[in-house]
């Protein structure tokens, strides 16, 4: 593997890191939380600035909050593009619009500059472990040279199809985990407020056909008043309002994301934005005047 670099340490993007350092590729990175440097820095990695980074790396990695960051990052006043040379590759592993992507496709394309679009699935827990989806779009030969790295963060990277094709299957991604979320959480109120315990809801359903990884991972957070984030509800309303938006421009309708986008708003408004997408709940709980919550463990 050649030299990489890496921006953006948060929490999907420090773990990342972290395995891409375990897996042995001489790596640089970059955050603005120095503390977030020094965790990979502890452990072998390099430090360096945008421009360093863009200056001695063949690959260069980031993951960010939102497509306007990703697009600062590379082509604003002091974007890394400027330092790029031809031959190296740039792959957003950040959930952005296709037309997000294809934007930075295009303009690293004209000075000879691989991209690849590549988020990931699988939150906090996943990017840990190294276990992370990655969903990809661009060039056959910018997707074999990442493999490597790929295989580092997870146990899955597809190519989809052309540029943009990674960002478009993250939104679908998105539209099914957050809506599954939805409706556990909904269930588990309806539960509740019958007054059957929702932690026996769930082993008995989690063998049949509504048993699902979405299913396993919140739905014991959800009866342990568990909304520490490992993706946060913040993140979601984000990557929902880029499906709404990406739905809209090319006339497909989506009624339920739509209604999922107002269940985050009204979450959003009422304190729980940083929340953990298992606080979906609470958005039931607060309809139904009642709390989900069990003494069992999973």
């Amino acid at each position: 593997m050649k030299k990489a670099g890496f921006i953006g340490l948060g929490i999907m993007g420090g773990p990342m890191a972290k395995n891409l350092v375990k897996g042995g590729v001489d790596l640089t990175v970059y955050d603005l939380d120095p503390a977030a440097v020094k965790a990979l820095t502890d452990l072998g990695a390099a430090s360096g600035t945008p421009e360093e980074i863009a200056k001695t790396c063949d690959v260069i990695m980031c993951i960010l909050p939102t497509g306007a960051i990703v697009q600062s990052i590379l082509f604003g006043e002091q974007g890394i593009a400027q330092y790029l040379t031809p031959g190296k590759i740039v792959c957003d592993l950040s959930s952005v619009t296709p037309g997000e992507s294809q934007t930075c496709y295009d303009k690293l394309k004209a000075i000879g500059v691989g991209f690849v679009d590549a988020p990931v699935s699988g939150g906090e827990p996943k990017a840990i472990t190294g276990e992370l989806a990655i969903m990809c779009g661009g060039d056959q030969a910018d997707f074999d040279a990442m493999v490597p790295y790929f295989n580092c963060m997870g146990t899955s990277a597809v190519l989809v199809g052309k540029c943009g094709s990674g960002s478009v299957t993250k939104l679908c991604n998105q539209i099914i985990v957050n809506l599954n979320i939805a409706a556990v959480g909904e269930a588990l109120t309806l539960a509740a407020k019958a007054n059957v315990d929702p932690m026996s809801v769930y082993h008995a359903i989690r063998g049949g056909l509504a048993g699902s990884a979405v299913l396993d991972a919140k739905a014991p957070m959800m009866c342990a008043r568990n909304f520490t984030p490992g993706g946060t509800i913040k993140v979601n309303h984000k990557d929902i309002k880029n499906a709404l938006a990406t739905a809209h421009e090319i006339d497909v309708p989506v009624p339920f994301t739509a209604q999922l986008f107002e269940l985050q708003q009204t979450l959003k408004v009422s304190g729980h934005f940083e929340d953990d997408h298992s606080g979906y709940v609470q958005y039931f709980e607060s309809l139904a005047g009642v709390t989900v919550k069990s003494d069992q463990t999973a």
